[in-house]
């Protein structure tokens, strides 16, 4: 798939670099330590590419800082990207990112948020948390949040990178974000991602420089969980309507495990969009004329 850079005018072109094999490893590092870092996951190109959007999207939509200290009061944050324009349509379904997602989670699995995390200097660090603290689960369980940090700009311990708690993916109960622990900075360059169970506990970092660190948050949930943000009612139907198929599977429009999400035994591309598409519901594997 290749489009041009909305400011540069230069060809970007998402080519999967990271065969079967090593998406597997990624993703076992991933179940091990609770996270991992592609190095130079995404062209840079479309790193710059991005970076002049958001800049755009912040002038054009009035962005500012937050008045809380969770989403942070020198960073800023642009929610429900995927009304924003085609370049951001390309993140969730990156061929060298979202296969690992696939294999911590299952391809069943939904975009549950995305966004861009701006850190500004002076930025203090994030409280300490996990992303699945407010699900009503017993601690460990099995992933059902897969995250994933995109350095659009470069990652280090002084402009704020996202600062991990190894191995706490496996504790058994949820860090409090009034505490204070011992965390690793993800340091990484322009280009990478960061992928990590929800379970993590996990910070964005302090900024102490002059620069911004900019990254974009592509947050997944297994298909049973509720997304973060209401794919369906925050994407117009006209503008999902355009999607690759695979997009609008991942905004919601499927069914999971042949059950979970049909309308009236009915596909939901098929009821939303008219697509011809059956659904292959769960009951429908014990059909009486198949059992005689």
């Amino acid at each position: 798939m290749t489009t041009t850079s909305p400011r540069a005018g230069l060809p970007v072109t998402d080519e999967r670099t990271i065969d079967d094999a090593a998406a597997e490893d990624y993703a076992q590092q991933v179940r091990d330590e609770g996270w991992v870092v592609v190095p130079d996951a995404i062209d840079l190109r479309l790193a710059d590419a991005i970076y002049e959007d958001l800049l755009r999207l912040e002038r054009d939509l009035g962005i500012v800082p937050a008045d809380n200290l969770f989403e942070g009061l020198h960073t800023t944050r642009i929610y429900n990207l995927l009304v924003h324009g085609p370049i951001y349509e390309r993140i969730p379904v990156h061929p060298n990112v979202l296969p690992i997602v696939e294999k911590v989670l299952d391809p069943g699995l939904l975009i549950s948020s995305l966004s861009s995390i701006a850190i500004g200097p002076d930025e203090s660090a994030q409280p300490i948390h996990s992303d699945d603290q407010l699900i009503p689960l017993p601690k460990p369980h099995p992933p059902i949040i897969c995250n994933t940090m995109w350095a659009i700009t470069d990652f280090t311990e002084e402009n704020g990178a996202t600062r991990l708690c190894p191995g706490t993916h496996l504790a058994d109960h949820s860090p409090d974000p009034l505490g204070s622990y011992e965390s690793i900075p993800a340091e990484m360059s322009k280009g990478s991602v960061l992928v990590w169970v929800g379970s993590l506990w996990h910070g964005g970092g302090s900024n102490r420089t002059e620069a911004r660190r900019v990254g974009m948050a592509m947050n997944y949930c297994a298909g049973y969980i509720r997304q973060q943000e209401n794919q369906q009612l925050g994407i117009p139907v006209d503008i999902a309507r355009r999607f690759p198929r695979r997009l609008q599977e991942l905004c919601g429009y499927s069914i999971y495990n042949g059950l979970i999400g049909h309308i009236d035994k009915e596909h939901p591309g098929k009821f939303v969009f008219g697509a011809d598409e059956a659904a292959e519901l769960v009951w429908d594997y014990a059909r009486v004329e198949d059992l005689q």
